[in-house]
């Protein structure tokens, strides 16, 4: 398989070791739904949805639902969006292996990582990160759109301590990133693109996950509330109750305004969340939403629509969209049948992604999918899977 080329490092700079304190277990981040089409026949060919399954990746046409496309692959795996309107990565134990949605095919082409981590798109870029040595590479998204066989040429920012992480570059080449080693994760630092150090805090035990907001403000999850860099500074938002813990975040990067889970129990059995957290990248607030009874989602559960609003698949089979504004629940629709949660977060349960305000929900008990208008509630179309389905991504 074809390796890397990697042509340009510069490290994180010294001194983040000053930051090791803390941290905690980690769970998957969720990213803004991606819309930015670069490729020539992504704009022509309409939405792909890649359904990761037990043993592969199905390949799935947005408008009909068909399958298109069954790929074997490993028995976990994790999807996301290059953010080129065609390839999607799917974190394997080989790094980041590139799938081509367009063909479709599971190319020969990957990006080598001990414990290929978190994806980042924004500004242009496509970002992966490696847990297992914290070096980040980044890619041009354009690029990835028209490759011819080989990976294009890519900058890796080598790592200083192994964990759990994700980072962000920003326009102007701000590089922020999270910090920890292996015992935990403890905060985050910001370097300019000579690697000399903008900011650093150590204020975030267990930060997980990433989201960047309007005007490029950067928020990351705390077990004790959030982060945000912006404009050259980070603000520490504290959690309402001791135990606040935010470990994803879902953004509009037109809006300044995030939805996140929250978790005020530690011992909570299982991964169904009843509350969310709102935060105000502008206002610099962080306020905790009760949601209405009977109503709970897990990490998979939650994207942003192009109105803005977020959507969330609730364990009642519901689809809600959801104010980020209030937190209040402005609409529901049916959408699937009544779900459990599960007793760990790799097994298969509903997940959720959007095209514009285009909602599809997986349905694993049943092994299907729907496409909802989460701006009418109409359902558009449903189908059945020939696999159980686990994580989805989209790109179109």
């Amino acid at each position: 398989m074809t390796q890397l080329n990697r042509t340009a490092r510069f490290a994180a700079g010294a001194g983040v070791a000053a930051l090791l304190l803390a941290g905690c277990a980690a769970q998957p981040a969720a990213q803004s739904p991606e819309s930015t089409s670069t490729g020539a026949d992504a704009a022509t060919d309409g939405p792909r949805i890649a359904v990761a399954y037990a043993g592969g990746v199905l390949v799935v046409d947005g408008e009909t639902l068909e399958v298109i496309g069954d790929l074997p692959s490993e028995d976990f795996v994790r999807l996301n969006s290059a953010g080129d309107g065609r390839h999607a990565f799917v974190t394997t134990s080989e790094g980041f292996h590139l799938l081509d949605m367009r063909e479709p095919e599971l190319t020969d082409l990957v990006v080598e990582a001990a414990a290929a981590g978190h994806v980042v798109r924004h500004g242009g870029k496509t970002v992966l990160y490696d847990d297992a040595t914290s070096d980040t590479t980044i890619f041009d998204t354009a690029e990835l759109a028209d490759i011819d066989g080989a990976l294009p040429e890519a900058q890796v920012i080598e790592g200083v301590e192994a964990h759990h992480g994700v980072s962000v570059l920003l326009e102007d080449s701000t590089f922020v990133t999270t910090v920890g080693d292996a015992s935990g994760r403890t905060g985050i630092r910001a370097v300019d693109a000579d690697g000399t150090e903008l900011a650093a805090s150590a204020e975030c035990p267990g930060v997980h996950g990433e989201g960047t907001a309007q005007d490029e403000a950067v928020v990351f999850g705390c077990e004790n509330g959030a982060l945000v860099f912006h404009d050259g500074e980070i603000t520490k938002l504290t959690s309402p109750d001791e135990y606040g813990r935010i470990g994803n975040a879902y953004v509009s990067e037109g809006s300044p305004l995030v939805v996140m889970d929250y978790k005020d129990d530690p011992d909570a059995e299982g991964y169904l969340l009843t509350q969310i957290a709102l935060v105000d990248t502008a206002a610099k607030t962080l306020e905790k939403v009760e949601l209405p009874e009977g109503v709970s989602y897990t990490f998979r559960g939650v994207t942003r629509i192009e109105s803005g609003d977020a959507a969330m698949i609730g364990s009642d089979g519901k689809l809600h969209v959801i104010d980020p504004a209030t937190g209040e629940i402005t609409a529901s629709y049916d959408a699937i049948e009544p779900w459990a949660g599960p007793s760990e977060w790799q097994q298969p349960h509903p997940a959720i992604a959007a095209d514009g305000d285009i909602v599809y929900v997986t349905d694993a008990a049943n092994r299907s999918i729907v496409a909802i208008d989460a701006a009418t509630g109409a359902q558009i179309a449903e189908a059945e899977l020939p696999q159980t389905p686990n994580e989805i991504t989209l790109v179109g």
